[in-house]
């Protein structure tokens, strides 16, 4: 279906994904290029032949050994799901499900992550069933590395730099912020391992570009922890409030923003955004803050949360009850995904989508152990959800795939009184008190879902359906196994969630999520 040549630039070049149309050449279709079907982009798409074997394959050129996401467009209008093996110089790597999207002309992204050797590569999409592959529209690749790119266009800060110095690599910077206002349309902000604690929050109000975003991240490897423990507000007492734009140890206005491989701790929250459009929050810790980890609130659109690790974080102010993992609420936006994400021992919950009006696509993600008081706050008020999607009345229709909760202090899954249209597909709810399910008030889809241990299985009221999910097939089920030990561990070198048998049905059911 695709074959072309693809070159992989270090990060500091390439700074957002660039497409490859599945119709133009060196893309090579084993069908037909077609233009039948609606929304589209280019000038058509791939209608590959339907066969076993059938394989698309491309060449991808790398600069340098490192990681790459590669995100697949496509449709499949059918009701089954259509698999393939992904192979990377002709070792499969992992086996893809292309669910059925509800339509040849509804199109959604597969994102996967690679390994790539320096050179050529060769990429390969062999469907494993007769109905073959879906159609394919295009490709985006977004290619990483752990080798430090050259010095164009690159500030470096040191934690025994000088504010004098030029910010090369060899005569750094001291202070982040100090970078930050050097920085222009296409800079890189690489930050030397160690703890950098400033005394107030890091302002990000300027705006990089579509073609030159604005990058700052962790230098090759190096463990980069922003502490804000110095700053305002860690914690603001018992009711008090925070002013807008002291909220986030990394406080963020601006557009076109890349940050990468950070650890920030003790913030009053960790990042604040606020308007944030085209922005990418990627492989980012944000641990033991005042509030939430992250949260994005307002006019925000097309932003990617990608591969967070966010857990421990607490609100004293509000006596637990609304610091999440991870919050995208009070505002509107299309185009936001949460893809990767682990949110655990949070104080409220996992994932919070309060009064966001607009959709939003979460995939690939867990929730655990939200809502205990692990701090002895007073009049605890944490909710204890794994993902909640909304509230207040606030319609949004969100999108919720390939994802688990447990052990949280009360439910897995919630739409928490947002009435909009739902789709939950492939998720896994296991021993939480409450509901695994509870979509009572939504008119929300749910589609081959696991709910095992929980005190309800799902509660879906009047206007939500159901269809072969495990409380509509019944009987009992047994998990392949109870341990999330690999599945909560160190995170593979592509920063994805390692792959696990976890609460994974016993009698291989596609049933569930599974990672």
């Amino acid at each position: 279906m695709l074959a072309g040549a693809l070159v992989v630039l270090p990060q500091a070049a390439q700074a957002a994904p660039v497409r490859y149309e599945a119709e133009t050449s060196p893309a090579v279709c084993t069908g037909t290029v077609d233009a039948d079907w609606a929304g589209y982009s280019g000038s058509g798409f791939c209608n590959a032949t339907n066969a076993v074997g059938a394989y698309a394959q491309f060449t991808v050129t790398a600069a340098a050994a490192g990681a790459a996401t590669v995100q697949i467009r496509f449709a499949n209008g059918a009701t089954t799901v259509r698999s393939a093996d992904l192979a990377v110089n002709g070792a499969t790597v992992q086996n893809l499900a292309f669910e059925g999207t509800g339509a040849w002309s509804t199109w959604v992204t597969r994102t996967v992550s690679v390994n790539l050797t320096a050179g050529s590569n060769t990429v390969r999409l062999t469907p494993t069933v007769s109905a073959g592959l879906p159609n394919v529209d295009y490709l985006d690749v977004d290619a990483g590395t752990t080798t430090p790119p050259p010095a164009t266009n690159a500030l470096y800060v040191a934690t025994n730099g000088d504010d004098g110095n030029p910010g090369t690599l060899a005569a750094p910077l001291r202070s982040i912020q100090r970078a930050v206002d050097l920085a222009q349309p296409g800079h890189t902000i690489y930050l030397r391992g160690g703890t950098y604690a400033p005394s107030t929050n890091l302002q990000l109000l300027k705006n990089g570009t579509s073609s030159q975003p604005i990058t700052m991240r962790n230098y090759g490897t190096e463990r980069v922890v922003i502490d804000g423990e110095n700053m305002p507000h860690t914690p603001a007492p018992v009711g008090g409030s925070i002013p807008r734009a002291e909220r986030g140890a990394i406080h963020i206005e601006g557009d076109w923003w890349r940050l990468v491989g950070l650890e920030i701790v003790h913030g009053p929250y960790a990042v604040f955004a606020l308007d944030v459009n085209n922005t990418v929050f990627d492989r980012l810790v944000t641990r033991d803050n005042y509030e939430s980890g992250i949260q994005i609130q307002g006019a925000s659109s097309n932003n990617r949360v990608v591969n967070l690790d966010s857990y421990g974080n607490r609100d004293p102010r509000k006596n637990g009850e609304s610091a999440d993992g991870l919050a995208i609420k009070e505002g509107s936006g299309t185009g936001n995904v949460v893809r990767g994400a682990r949110l655990w021992n949070n104080s409220d919950d996992g994932l919070d989508f309060w009064m966001f009006e607009s959709p939003i696509l979460l995939e690939n993600s867990l929730a655990w152990g939200n809502g205990f008081n692990r701090w002895n706050l007073p009049d605890y008020t944490g909710d204890g959800n794994g993902f909640k999607l909304g509230g207040n009345g606030v319609a949004a229709n969100h999108t919720v795939r390939n994802s688990m909760a447990w052990g949280n202090a009360v439910g897995g899954f919630i739409d928490n009184n947002n009435p909009g249209r739902h789709a939950i597909d492939h998720c896994t709810a296991w021993n939480n008190p409450g509901a695994g399910f509870d979509f009572s008030r939504s008119s929300s889809t749910l589609t081959k879902n696991l709910a095992v241990a929980n005190g309800t299985a799902a509660s879906l009221g009047s206007t939500s359906t159901g269809s072969g999910n495990s409380w509509n097939i019944g009987g009992t089920w047994s998990l392949a196994s109870t341990d999330p030990g690999t599945i909560t561990g160190p995170r593979t070198a592509d920063g994805s969630i390692p792959s696990s048998t976890f609460l994974r049905p016993a009698n291989g059911a596609d049933v569930g999520a599974r990672f």
